[in-house]
């Protein structure tokens, strides 16, 4: 992944409206791809972490 290629999610299949994801220097940038103009910023470890907790089923309560 370079520094300005956003990478869809593979969960998306062919759908349009996706989470897209980014490399940018040591940080990690998410967009949603009908709302491209906003982003979130984070690092590698941080959403490594969130993803772990998802796949935990920490947040399922939340729902």
């Amino acid at each position: 992944m370079t520094d300005t290629e956003w990478q869809k999610s593979s969960f998306s299949g062919n759908v349009e409206n996706c989470v897209e994801v980014r490399a940018v220097g040591t940080a990690v940038e998410l967009r949603e791809s009908d709302e491209g103009h906003i982003t979130l910023r984070t690092t590698p470890a941080a959403l490594a972490a969130l993803l772990h907790s998802v796949k935990a089923g920490e947040f399922d309560h939340y729902v």
